[in-house]
């Protein structure tokens, strides 16, 4: 089966609209909307072809562009591994110079448009921001912890996972929605770390997956778009496991080590990238991550990161 390998550039701009070129009916997939790219010729990094491709296809030399998102996908006839850059700063107004369409999309619209399934997975990178809070795990106090959330959603955070454990299930269901409602005011989603029906009775906005209930869930019975889904995982197994699952994206840990688990090996980066790269979804990184180390977990092909004590706001002490 022909191996292909693509280099894409998803063009950003000020609104937060992403560029879409329309495929000429001719080729494969055509007539579908893609992200601006092409084939990386032999002898070329991914890098290079993408700024060869989108000089080429619409006359803009890029200026800062980072890492999204590598993704494997299985055609049948042919298999293609795309290596996707998201492009916020570029030189030029982009036009078709191959007498192509283009059209500039919300973020929100793109699930609406016809677009090849190897571009699915990158629009879950795309609406995913690059850290995923997760909260302290035993909360003494559920005020201070609700006052503990609202500073830490100030900080910026968009993305929860509500973790709590050793509540009676009345009053960690009481908890879990004012944490929701306390998240929506931001703009935040939370996702409950827990089963499915836990996640629906409190309204979540997303289902987290711990290892075991990965692994003994056989599928997840949810409408489209219903929620979102994400998992932990330790290893390629789980990893593909999320995949296979649906999951939209994954934290995989630890990558540094942690004062938590002391006993575990860590991952690093070099193993963190080895890892993320052989499965087509968002992966955040966890274990040992602050605030800063995004741009190491995008250089290292993750979505972000992930963190407890990194992330969450003590009150009284310093988050930079």
């Amino acid at each position: 089966m022909p191996l292909i390998q693509v280099a894409a550039g998803v063009l950003q701009d000020h609104q937060g609209r992403v560029l879409l070129a329309r495929r000429p009916e001719t080729t494969h997939q055509g007539g579908l909307w893609e992200f601006p790219g092409g084939k990386v010729e032999r002898g070329e990094t991914t890098e290079q072809a993408l700024r060869r491709e989108l000089l080429e296809e619409l006359g803009v030399e890029i200026r800062d562009y980072r890492r999204l998102i590598r993704v494997i996908h299985d055609y049948g006839d042919r298999k293609v591994v795309l290596d996707t850059w998201l492009v916020q700063r570029w030189q030029g107004e982009p036009r078709g110079r191959e007498g192509q369409p283009l059209a500039w999309v919300e973020p929100d619209e793109l699930p609406r448009r016809e677009m090849p399934a190897a571009d699915r997975p990158i629009l879950s990178a795309l609406r995913l921001p690059p850290r995923y809070a997760i909260t302290p795990p035993s909360p003494t106090d559920p005020e201070r912890f609700l006052e503990q959330l609202e500073a830490t959603l100030e900080t910026g955070i968009r993305l929860l996972q509500f973790r709590v454990f050793g509540l009676a299930p009345s009053a960690w269901r009481a908890l879990a929605i004012r944490a929701r409602e306390c998240c929506e005011r931001h703009g935040t989603r939370m996702l409950v770390n827990g089963s499915l029906e836990q996640a629906r009775e409190t309204g979540a906005h997303g289902l987290h997956l711990n290892r075991q209930r990965l692994m003994t869930t056989k599928a997840l019975p949810l409408e489209p778009h219903e929620l979102l889904v994400a998992a932990s995982c330790h290893d390629l197994e789980e990893l593909r496991r999320a995949e296979a699952l649906g999951a939209d994206f994954a934290v995989l840990s630890p990558v540094l080590a942690t004062t938590s688990h002391p006993g575990a090996t860590p991952l690093g980066w070099s193993g963190f990238a080895t890892l993320a790269e052989q499965v087509s979804l968002p992966v955040y990184a966890l274990g040992g991550m602050q605030p800063g180390m995004e741009h190491r977990a995008w250089e290292a092909g993750g979505q972000g990161i992930a963190g407890i004590s990194g992330l969450w706001r003590f009150l009284g002490e310093p988050l930079t």
